[in-house]
C-alpha cells in the first residue's frame, strides 16, 4: 500500500483565515482543532504567482523536500506563522520503503527543521512528521503517535485529502463509519 502527502498543517482557524480568499485551498479537518491544507501545483501557483518547482533528485537530508520551497512560498508560510505555528510536511511510501520530511515556522521564521528520515529506526516521536506535529502543539491521546492522533492516516494521498476536504469530512469520519458498522453486526 502506498502513501503520498504534501501538505501544510496548522490550527484550523489559522488556515481557514489565511486561505479564505484562495480558489485552490481545500482544508481537511484533523483532530485537536488542526487542519491539513493539501499542497497542489495549483495552490502553489496561486500563493506564489509562479508554478511549483520539484527537485530533480530524490529527497535527502540535504534537500528534504520533493517540492522546492521557493523564497515566495517560504514567505507565505512565514507570514502565516505570525498567527501560530505552521508545518509543511511531505511523505512518500510504497511497499514499506519511503521517506518523510517536515519543517515548522513560528513567529515569521523557520523555527524547527527541516528534518528528513528514511530509516525510521529511532523512536516514533522523533520521526519528522510526528516531531513537527508535536511542535505545533499536538497532544498525546489514544492513538499510537501524533500522526495517527491528528488523523493523517485516514487518507493515503494528497488527492485523497482534497476529496476529504471538499466533502467536509472530519478525521473521525472513518472511525465513525467503523463504529456504525460494528454496531450493526
Amino acid at each position: 500500500m502506498s502513501y503520498q502527502l504534501s501538505a501544510v498543517v496548522a490550527d484550523a482557524d489559522l488556515l481557514r483565515e489565511e486561505t479564505r480568499d484562495l480558489d485552490h485551498a481545500v482544508l481537511g479537518g484533523l483532530r485537536q482543532d488542526f487542519a491539513l491544507l493539501p499542497v497542489t501545483p495549483q495552490l502553489v501557483a496561486e500563493l506564489t504567482g509562479t508554478p511549483p518547482d520539484y527537485a530533480a533528485d530524490e529527497p535527502s537530508a540535504a534537500d528534504p523536500f520533493a517540492l522546492v520551497l521557493s523564497p515566495a512560498l517560504v514567505e507565505v508560510l512565514a507570514r502565516w506563522s505570525r498567527r501560530g505555528p505552521v508545518a509543511y510536511v511531505e511523505a512518500e511510501f510504497a511497499g514499506g520503503i519511503g521517506h518523510q520530511a517536515a519543517a515548522v515556522w513560528l513567529g515569521g521564521a523557520l523555527s524547527w527543521g527541516p528534518r528528513f528520515d528514511t530509516a525510521f529506526d529511532g523512536p516514533r516521536p522523533d520521526w519528522p512528521i510526528n516531531a513537527a506535529l508535536t511542535e505545533l502543539g499536538a497532544e498525546p491521546g489514544r492513538w499510537i503517535d501524533p500522526f495517527a492522533e491528528l488523523g493523517l492516516h485516514v487518507e493515503r494521498s494528497t488527492e485523497g485529502w482534497l476529496t476529504h476536504g471538499r466533502r467536509g469530512l472530519s478525521a473521525d469520519y472513518w472511525d465513525e463509519l467503523a463504529d456504525e458498522w460494528e454496531a450493526r453486526q
